[in-house]
């Protein structure tokens, strides 16, 4: 039995203090695992249907053939788990521009942890996404240059939400075209937002790619005996578009 609350591990980032903690359910006397970036909570295990929907609808607007994925935000893993989950991923690439963040998974201090890092299809990448998505090379520093078949981004709260100043620029005409430029003609952008779906950045999609949809993925949240909601944008690249 774990202790009824614990601090697994903190760090300093340019966006203030990060912290991992546990705690135990006292419902259900399951732990939860959750992040606070300051005083505000980033995510958390018991919360976990729109990470997972994030990828789920992304991948299911593509075609059934090998797939290069890539995420934006590695958190506890959720949203990287669900992309292994599917057999057609022959490859994935999370990256993320908090350090600490990939060691809580390479110390398995989180519970997928150990799932990301034996999967040999799996790469955790300590970068900053919005800058290699605003630039040339991409995200793989392996391969610069290389396209994805999917590209997922959950790192904001939601676009006009975000956690710091620069992500903003993505968000943007000349942002979304830069980051359409590292998915392969037909390829998806997908987004989670923590927001209701807002119809004027689902119509900013629609200028850069043939198709952009947004989904709501509502859960329980037992916390406030209530449902919740997420949103995710799924955003289709045109096929002919290189």
């Amino acid at each position: 039995m774990s202790l009824r609350f614990e601090e697994l591990d903190w760090a300093t980032t340019p966006m203030g203090d990060i912290s991992l903690r546990r705690r135990r359910d006292p419902a259900s006397g399951d732990d939860v695992h959750e992040v606070k970036l300051g005083d505000e909570f980033l995510m958390s295990s018991l919360f976990t249907a729109g990470e997972t929907a994030l990828t789920e609808l992304a991948l299911a607007a593509l075609p059934n053939e090998e797939l290069d994925v890539a995420v934006g935000g590695l958190g506890l893993g959720y949203t990287a788990v669900a992309a292994l989950d599917d057999p057609r991923v022959a490859s994935l690439v999370v990256v993320d521009a908090i350090s600490k963040v990939i060691e809580w998974h390479q110390k398995h201090l989180v519970p997928l942890g150990a799932r990301l890092t034996a999967d040999e299809r799996c790469r955790l990448v300590h970068g900053d996404f919005f800058a290699l998505a605003a630039g040339t090379d991409g995200f793989d520093p392996a391969e610069p240059g290389r396209r994805f078949h999917a590209v997922l981004l959950d790192v904001d709260h939601s676009p006009e939400h975000v956690l710091h100043p620069r992500h903003a620029a993505l968000y943007q005409p000349d942002g979304l075209r830069a980051l359409a430029a590292h998915l392969h003609p037909g390829g998806v952008f997908a987004l989670w937002s923590n927001d209701p779906p807002s119809d004027a950045f689902t119509s900013l999609l629609g200028t850069t790619f043939a198709r952009a949809e947004a989904h709501t993925v509502a859960f329980a949240n037992p916390l406030q005996d209530r449902t919740a909601a997420n949103t995710v944008y799924v955003a289709v690249k045109a096929a002919g578009d290189r």
